[in-house]
């Protein structure tokens, strides 16, 4: 890095570091307020998504792609966990 992109980045990644921090404070408070099991769920998959921009961030800054396959597998089983709740729920509800 020259020039302008040296004097940004380290900006770049504290708003990114903060903003993604911010995040996941939202996500864990709804995990543990969430009147409801989908509410958790979703708090849950957000914080999965978090956790896989931190990770993206983290590449990004350290011009890396060592991450990529732990990101492919945290967002499949983000979506397996939520497609199982959600059939969960689907099937406890009365008829």
């Amino acid at each position: 890095m020259t020039g302008a992109d040296a004097l940004v980045m380290p900006w770049v990644l504290v708003a990114c570091s903060v903003l993604l921090g911010l995040a996941a404070l939202g996500a864990i408070v709804r995990m543990v307020k969430g009147p409801a099991l989908l509410d958790r769920v979703l708090a849950s998959d957000v914080l999965l998504v978090v956790l896989s921009g931190a990770l993206m961030v983290d590449m990004a800054a350290n011009r890396h792609t060592n991450h990529v396959a732990l990101i492919v597998g945290i967002t499949l089983i983000g979506f397996v966990g939520s497609v199982t709740v959600a059939r969960f729920v689907q099937d406890r509800r009365p008829r």
